[in-house]
């Protein structure tokens, strides 16, 4: 079929790249993605790095999938694994149960990205709205998903990270956020202290896929002078941790059905 003089097809290629990666597809060769998408070898080496380089894909040397950055094109990585329409139901109850805002996000690199928030009131001097993103280091959800990355990707981000002293609270060397790290893995949830920033606490807990693999966090953040950390523990961890374990049912069903 001809095409428009307009038409470019280096982007339909490029985006039918990032089509290629679905429910049965998250993770391609390079030799997938070519005979997928009808490309050689050559074309799609060079658009996958395109991709990875502009932070849409990411791979480990062998392996490409796809990053959360593609929330940027459309939402297509929210819509292929459907996590903010499987948790907001859970995040109401929780906000409803706790009366304190609730959110989720996933991890984009060295930041966190949110992908669903329920408010109640705003706590923080900067707004937060589904895509916005802080320093993972310095945020409860941050800490989760660091707390359970393979060992050579902790010991890569910690090695990069810029740790900078948010507030006079914040954990900013290597050695610190590492011990923190480990005590979190230990206790299954994180808890941050007026880090990212003054008068704000938040607890928060993962969210695994069926493998096990933390792909996910769901915090609760308090105001400093409405609750203790003792008592955001005694509160608020039983109803998170039943909300991210509903999440995940429901994850695993969405998955079966999308698999059948």
């Amino acid at each position: 079929m001809p095409r428009e003089p307009y038409y470019v097809q280096s982007l339909e290629r490029g985006l039918a790249v990032i089509r290629a990666f679905d429910a049965q597809h998250a993770d391609l060769t390079l030799s997938d993605v070519a005979r997928l998408c009808g490309l050689t070898r050559a074309a799609a080496r060079r658009f996958l790095l395109t991709l990875t380089d502009l932070g849409y894909v990411r791979t480990d040397g062998r392996l490409f999938s796809l990053a959360p950055r593609v929330l940027e094109l459309g939402y297509s990585y929210l819509s292929s694994i459907s996590l903010p329409e499987v948790a907001e139901p859970h995040l109401e109850r929780l906000v409803a149960e706790v009366r304190e805002s609730s959110s989720m996000s996933v991890l984009d690199g060295d930041d966190i990205v949110y992908v669903a928030r329920v408010p109640t009131s705003r706590i923080m001097r900067v707004a937060i709205n589904v895509g916005t993103r802080f320093p993972a280091y310095a945020t409860s959800m941050g800490r989760v998903m660091l707390a359970w990355l393979p060992e050579p990707e902790l010991e890569s981000y910690l090695c990069r990270a810029r740790l900078e002293q948010l507030t006079d609270r914040t954990l900013c060397t290597p050695e610190a956020l590492r011990a923190e790290l480990t005590q979190v893995r230990l206790q299954g949830h994180s808890v941050v202290d007026q880090e990212l920033e003054e008068g704000l606490r938040a607890i928060a807990a993962p969210i695994r896929d069926r493998g096990g693999t933390v792909t996910g966090a769901v915090n609760v953040s308090v105001h400093a002078a409405r609750a203790t950390v003792e008592e955001i523990r005694d509160r608020i961890l039983p109803p998170l941790l039943a909300a991210t374990a509903a999440i995940e049912a429901d994850l695993r069903i969405a998955s079966r059905r999308s698999a059948g």
